[in-house]
């Protein structure tokens, strides 16, 4: 009898210890979010803009949140969010409103850098390292929904790497509720840092269906710097030239690659010796795709490498090296 309630007392024991540690792992887990929201909240803003010119009291033609870059007035938000406006208001979670002046754009990422004037610094947000991702990550999205208020919501790293409408930005892909107005507000992780911006979600309603995308922070960086630095992207040049994707067979394996069908003489491709033919099957060690191939012409940056292999009409391997000082830069 005493060994039942010994039994007894020992499950109970067991079943309280479980169920404290589990209050206790739960709690915590809550305190980091809070602590995540209180330390990023006030780095996003809301972004009011006009198709006109006119006073601050006309109705905004459209709602959508940023973020602040830098402590001295940059923000970044969405393309989409200002395309076509006369005239955009950033509102900044202690209710200051100013006028802001369009710094850059580049419509292909959905990237636009903004610039307000304020007696004071703002307060800039942290920026994670988004190349360390896992999928599974516990991430918040933060921005203005419907233009209700700030707003924060949880999730999950869903995907990384997701070829969304646009290969070469690697998009987040979370379940965090992001709906219109989220655009252009901060996805953080549970250190309240910058990983990524939020761009655009599936849904076939307009509204959250637990399919969310942001644009990676390290991409969000080096297109914010570049436009703030020059106030546009500058396109890599490597020569005029025009490639199919195909699949290839080779060593009895079906690979990607992108077969050159025309090709201008001029250029760093051309003195190279690449010809019409040849076919790109690596591409800075990564795959050869369209998104891959413009997605290394665009972030290059002056002495980077842009490596590919090809297998030439030949039927030999070449293997080719430019240096990105070398590459004309256009645009």
């Amino acid at each position: 009898m005493k060994i039942f309630q010994a039994i007894k007392i020992s499950y109970f024991l067991v079943i309280s210890i479980t169920m404290f540690f589990t209050w206790l792992y739960l709690s915590y887990d809550n305190n980091k979010f809070v602590s995540a929201s209180e330390k990023s909240i006030s780095s996003v803003v809301t972004i009011y803009s006009y198709t006109n010119n006119r006073s601050f009291s006309n109705k905004s033609n459209g709602v959508g949140s940023g973020v602040i870059f830098s402590s001295d007035g940059y923000i970044v938000t969405n393309f989409h969010i200002i395309s076509g406006r006369q005239k955009i208001i950033a509102r900044l979670s202690n209710g200051e409103e100013y006028e802001a002046k369009t710094i850059g754009t580049d419509s292909n990422a959905d990237i636009a850098v903004l610039k307000i004037k304020s007696d004071s610094l703002l307060t800039q947000i942290n920026i994670a390292d988004s190349s360390s991702l896992k999928t599974g990550d516990k991430v918040l999205a933060i921005g203005n929904p419907y233009g209700i208020g700030i707003s924060v919501s949880s999730g999950i790293i869903s995907a990384t790497g997701r070829d969304y409408g646009n290969p070469y930005l690697r998009l987040i892909q979370t379940d965090a509720a992001i709906n219109p107005g989220n655009s252009g507000g901060a996805l953080v992780n549970e250190s309240g840092n910058l990983i990524g911006i939020n761009t655009k979600i599936y849904s076939k309603t307009g509204a959250y269906q637990g399919l969310g995308f942001a644009i990676p922070s390290n991409i969000v960086v080096q297109i914010a710097s570049e436009l703030i630095k020059y106030g546009k992207i500058r396109t890599m040049w490597i020569g005029n030239f025009r490639v199919k994707a195909i699949r290839i067979n080779l060593n009895n394996k079906l690979i990607n690659g992108l077969q050159i069908i025309e090709i201008d003489e001029i250029g760093p491709l051309y003195e190279k010796g690449i010809r019409a033919g040849d076919i790109i099957i690596e591409i800075n060690e990564g795959e050869s795709s369209w998104g891959n191939l413009t997605k290394s012409l665009k972030f290059a940056a002056i002495g980077d490498d842009i490596k590919m292999k090809l297998f030439t009409t030949s039927k030999e391997f070449k293997f080719v090296e430019i240096i990105s000082s070398e590459i004309k830069k256009v645009n």
